[in-house]
């Protein structure tokens, strides 16, 4: 029998650090100097949601945080919580604040599941400053948390640990924990250990405990790449939607899609649905294919992406697959244009540059008799009242008027749009950007 046998915290749990100095990565973030540093130093912590895969360390970065501020600290799951659990935090919150100390923190673990009437009761309390928010996601803020609650909140990317980060816990875990310290391990080869963490933190101590199992006080450990493969009962480069591979796979099949390729766009869109990718999240990338990289070359793609994303939402899998099969073929041998993406780029980059440019007095709004007396909307020229639903005026502030911010690309649906725009702008659109 093992001497171990008692009921014990998983090696993950054992192994979670307490104070920034034994946090292992994300030293762009808690590195010294670096901003959550400052910020933790100081003793004074705004809102703010991590964004990373799991594994990396952001639950335990909040807890440090509280421990170091000596506040209190409430956690959520948005997975099993819900506006009345927020609300019952916020009222501790209220009670457990004292004058000129740090408020308290409210960890909210996968906060993009959170749904719109969940992340709305949270406003008040962070923008009164009742709590100190803490959310962690997987996801990408910007498409899962609201507006309003996101303005009050800065965004920190946390990054899957390097080779040399789960080296260095590796061996710490070896040298301090209380169970693997009493063993004699040796990491005599670490490649698929280090493939199968796919840079969590958390699966590389799993793996650990996984293999120390069987073993007593004393015993030996050779850890090699064939003991952990053996063990685990799968290939080292098996997908992983958790991980890095999960971002490297989703590249691949967005640039084979991109590249006219429908064998490779369906490989690696296979690979996603043999690791159990998220649906929702393959055909959210469908759509934004459709806009950024076929676009006006063959407008139909947007629709049937989002008909493939509809389809997915209301079947799930395993007949999910078909339509996203569909849509994939479609938008790889859908001839290509990014002019809108390109255009809108363009646009906005002008908009930072040159800032708030004032609107033409024909274009504005003349609602009231002050207005109509100040020239708004005098000279406005109605489309639908000239030939061809046509007139040339100018749509452009002053400073801008000759401005080109749309150049169409050589395809047939946009050599259509673009031989239009010739006719009805003659010399403003004579040339193609090359």
């Amino acid at each position: 029998m093992r001497i171990f046998a008692f009921v014990m915290q998983p090696l993950a749990e054992r192994m979670r650090p307490t104070s920034l100095d034994d946090y292992i990565g994300q030293k762009h973030l808690v590195g010294e100097g670096a901003v959550l540093r400052r910020m933790i130093e100081s003793g004074h912590v705004a809102s703010f949601i991590l964004w990373g895969p799991p594994g990396v360390g952001k639950t335990t970065l909040a807890s440090i945080i509280a421990h170091q501020l000596q506040t209190p600290f409430y956690t959520l799951s948005a997975v099993t919580s819900g506006v009345k659990d927020v609300r019952e935090i916020v009222e501790k919150a209220k009670s457990n604040r004292f004058f000129n100390t740090a408020s308290p923190i409210l960890f909210i673990d996968e906060i993009h599941r959170f749904s719109k009437s969940q992340q709305d009761s949270l406003l008040g309390a962070v923008e009164q400053g009742i709590i100190t928010l803490i959310g962690a996601t997987t996801e990408n803020p910007s498409f899962e948390v609201i507006r309003p609650l996101l303005s009050r909140c800065q965004v920190y990317v946390l990054k899957s640990l390097g080779k040399d980060d789960l080296l260095e816990l590796a061996r710490r875990a070896i040298k301090k924990d209380v169970v693997l310290r009493d063993l004699k391990i040796e990491l005599r080869e670490t490649e698929a250990l280090l493939r199968f963490s796919g840079g969590d933190a958390r699966k590389l101590l799993n793996i650990f405990d996984l293999l120390s199992e069987p073993l007593s006080k004393g015993e030996t450990l050779v850890i090699t790449d064939d003991l952990v493969t053996e063990r685990l009962q799968q290939n080292p480069l098996a997908y992983d939607k958790d991980g890095e591979m999960h971002y490297d796979i989703i590249s691949a099949f967005i640039k084979s899609i991109r590249g006219s390729d429908p064998d490779g766009a369906l490989y690696w869109l296979a690979r996603m649905i043999e690791g159990g990718e998220d649906p929702a999240f393959i055909a959210r990338r469908l759509v934004i294919s459709a806009s950024e990289d076929i676009g006006l070359a063959n407008p139909n793609a947007l629709l049937l992406a989002n008909a493939a994303f509809d389809t997915v939402m209301k079947i799930g899998w395993p007949e999910g697959r078909i339509p996203l099969a569909e849509a994939t073929v479609y938008l790889a041998t859908s001839p290509k244009s990014n002019s809108a993406y390109m255009g809108i780029g363009a646009a906005l980059e002008e908009v930072r540059r040159s800032g708030n440019q004032p609107v033409p007095l024909h274009l504005r709004n003349a609602p009231t008799a002050l207005m109509k007396e100040l020239g708004y909307s005098e000279g406005y020229k109605y489309a639908h009242d000239y030939e061809g639903n046509f007139v040339v005026q100018q749509f452009l502030p002053d400073a801008l008027k000759d401005a080109r911010f749309w150049h169409p690309q050589q395809n047939p649906a946009e050599n259509k749009l673009s031989e239009r725009m010739r006719q009805l702008w003659g010399e403003r659109f004579k040339e193609w950007k090359k």
